[in-house]
């Protein structure tokens, strides 16, 4: 292992929370490498919000950003994969796609997460623009227009609830949800947001010149004899899948939930095992931008913590 492949600090991901951590260690003169695969969430989007300062501004311009940013602290960036992971007594060996193995006495985990979409013909080719999934990030983008979300669990009734404060003209289409499944609080609560219920599964998406224009429903014959309601925005939740790999293989604790299996954390982000650490969407499902960034920030600053005061016990020992 020569000392260009030896780092006080590797970084497993390059989006918002990685690329935070990474700015407050280098800040910190900490011998940083950063291993990014190119895979960001949030690259269907045309543009990012609620981030104060930065509200409109696109993923690609704010990563773009970001890494300009860390390369002034002497912050190393590679586009990479890390595809294995080992630790020992003296930290943790990282293994990339391309072959190269690097050493670090603490990793970062900000590998996020992936969204696998409903399977819905159409529905794909729309996501991100007026197929949409959180109503924080695209409701004012959207607002009053011809709405309907898709029910993919029984979950998606609070997502219905929630977006008829940004229309008030909003369709839940059961889709994967039986009537039966919508508990009387369900039923009360839509009644009382105005919205309306739509039994039976979508069967694809009508679009027009480019644009969603409604949404068809399956019928007991083909497709095109279903009905269509019209609608101009979408919202439909992907299932998301963690990427957990590395935190498997090291041991991480996980703690299951309705959204997958994600690492069992402090406060500052350090997992159950020493030196690794987690932020951003590997860290939770409900992690934004900003959100990430700020566990990013609060993982880097804790980091450096703690390899200051390793060291300072080695020397007075």
């Amino acid at each position: 292992m020569t000392e260009n492949n030896r780092y006080e600090v590797v970084v497993v991901g390059g989006g918002a929370a990685g690329l935070s951590a990474a700015l407050v260690l280098g800040r910190a003169r900490r011998r940083t490498l950063v291993v990014d695969a190119g895979e960001p969430r949030n690259t269907p989007s045309a543009h990012m919000q609620g981030y104060l300062s930065r509200d409109g501004m696109s993923p690609a311009e704010f990563l773009a950003a970001g890494r300009e940013e860390i390369a002034r602290y002497g912050v190393e960036l590679v586009r990479d994969r890390v595809v294995d992971a080992d630790r020992d007594a003296e930290g943790f060996t990282a293994t990339l796609a391309g072959g190269r193995t690097v050493r670090a006495r603490q990793l970062v985990i900000a590998t996020g997460l992936r969204d696998e979409l409903p399977r819905v013909p159409g529905l794909a080719e729309r996501f991100g623009r007026d197929v949409v999934h959180c109503p924080y990030c695209h409701g004012w983008e959207v607002r009053d227009l011809p709405t309907g979300v898709l029910a993919t669990s029984p979950l998606s009734v609070h997502q219905a609830l929630m977006v008829t404060q940004w229309s008030k003209d909003v369709y839940f289409f059961l889709h994967e949800v039986r009537e039966s499944e919508l508990t009387d609080d369900d039923v009360r609560r839509l009644s009382a947001a105005g919205v309306t219920v739509v039994p039976g599964r979508v069967a694809e998406l009508v679009v027009t010149d480019d644009r969603l224009t409604g949404v068809r429903l399956a019928g007991g014959a083909p497709a095109e004899a279903g009905t269509v309601h019209d609608r101009a925005v979408l919202y439909a939740a992907p299932r998301p899948v963690p990427r957990n790999d590395l935190l498997v293989r090291l041991g991480a604790e996980l703690r299951e939930t309705p959204f997958g299996a994600y690492p069992v954390i402090d406060e500052r982000g350090l997992t159950s095992v020493p030196g690794l650490w987690a932020a951003g969407n590997a860290s939770g499902f409900a992690e934004q931008v900003i959100n990430a960034a700020s566990g990013g920030y609060r993982a880097g600053a804790a980091i450096n913590t703690d390899l200051l005061m390793a060291d300072l016990d080695d020397d007075t020992r």
